[in-house]
């Protein structure tokens, strides 16, 4: 029941979004009648496509449910773009209204309005189709040094391949996942770290899709951490799924590496927010490290950046994590704050480092605005 209230909830005020950008853009693009009439037309097929989209997939069989998503995130990025720009087109309006127009003399009000409705269209349609473009291609590589006070000789160089969110759904399929294995093991790395939110719907739909993980390769292997994603699509199936792929799944959990002739801890907890589904299965970055050896450098996969006040005080030296897209696109990198400590890049938080990756695949439409996808290759190296 709750989760049908929030659906109501949610498609009220979508569908209020989208008349007020009807009431606001449509009678001011000075459009024929039945040019109006369209352009209603495709505002509630976005109004019924866009959550429709969240929750089609698990109801429909495929090809045509992915299609229908598809669609509807691809509507969801056009209007969220579109919202934006009508929010700011009010406010220069109402701020010349305010002051004054100061432009009656050579720009009518009537014209104004005109010209800023086809600079929203205009904006709103460039930024979805050169979002697309930068979350459809395949994510670059960003290599990362990360300095270890004390890190031994022989791990000087040591190489870790991360990636995170890739989010296989409705939009990312096979192909796409393929491209990114090909790519992470064309970097030769001495272990890859898979951080979380691998896919977007069950098992059943998506094994298919996810095949590519298997062929990873790395000298110390493949390590994996849930993320909340994870746990929305049936996690104990995905776990069983990715350890019969190869991954080592660390759920609190570590393994001692042998590099040389040093030791190096790799932790992995289940994703912050995991006690909330399973109580048994709550993030522990305690736990996950106990029993480790004593002074060895130790690494922790932790999906979501806000693990770091809990791993700091167990003693690690960095925290890999994802969750946060860098924002995906404006407006929302700006709310990442109010969530996580951090939003992208390497950070210090007292005596630990941690590096959030932008993601490598995406969520929701495919659109990404200043906050490219990655593949990240850090290096540790001594302070």
């Amino acid at each position: 029941m709750p989760r049908v209230f929030f659906l109501l909830r949610l498609v009220a005020i979508v569908a209020v979004a989208h008349v007020y950008v009807g009431l606001r853009l449509i009678p001011d693009l000075h459009l024929t009648r039945d040019q109006q009439w369209a352009a209603w037309a495709v505002l509630v097929t976005s109004c019924i496509l866009m959550p429709v989209s969240l929750v089609i997939r698990p109801f429909a069989a495929r090809p045509w449910a992915d299609w229908v998503a598809g669609v509807g995130l691809v509507m969801m990025g056009l209007f969220s773009s579109t919202f934006v720009c009508t929010l700011l087109r009010d406010a220069v309006l109402t701020i010349v209204f305010v002051v004054g127009d100061l432009t009656s003399a050579t720009l009518p009000l009537t014209q104004l309005k005109f010209i800023s409705a086809v600079v929203v269209v205009v904006l709103a349609s460039t930024a979805t189709l050169v979002g697309a473009f930068n979350a459809r291609r395949l994510a670059r590589v960003r290599r990362v040094d990360v300095p270890i006070a004390g890190l031994p000789s022989a791990l000087q160089g040591f190489a870790i391949a991360q990636i995170s969110d890739i989010h296989v759904g409705p939009t990312i399929k096979h192909g796409y996942v393929e491209h990114i294995v090909q790519a992470v093991n064309a970097l030769q790395p001495d272990l890859i770290a898979v951080t979380g939110d691998v896919v977007d719907g069950p098992v059943a739909q998506l094994s298919v899709h996810t095949q590519p993980l298997g062929r990873l390769t790395a000298r110390h292997g493949a390590y994996l951490v849930t993320g909340n994603h994870e746990y929305y699509s049936g996690v104990n199936s995905w776990v069983a799924e990715f350890r019969r792929l190869g991954l080592q799944v660390l759920m609190n959990e570590h393994v001692v590496l042998r590099h040389a002739d040093a030791q190096l801890i790799v932790a992995g907890v289940t994703d912050y927010s995991a006690g909330a589904f399973d109580p048994a299965q709550a993030s522990d970055p305690v736990k996950a490290v106990a029993g480790a050896p004593a002074g060895a450098v130790s690494v922790l996969l932790a999906h979501q950046p806000r693990s770091a006040s809990a791993a700091v005080q167990a003693g690690y030296a960095l925290q890999l994590s994802g969750h946060t897209h860098g924002g995906q696109f404006f407006p929302w990198n700006l709310f990442v704050r109010f969530q996580q400590p951090f939003v992208a890049g390497l950070h210090r938080v007292e005596d630990m480092w941690v590096y959030i990756s932008r993601g490598t695949g995406y969520w929701g439409p495919p659109k990404r605005l200043g906050a490219p996808s990655e593949i990240t290759l850090l290096r540790l190296v001594a302070a």
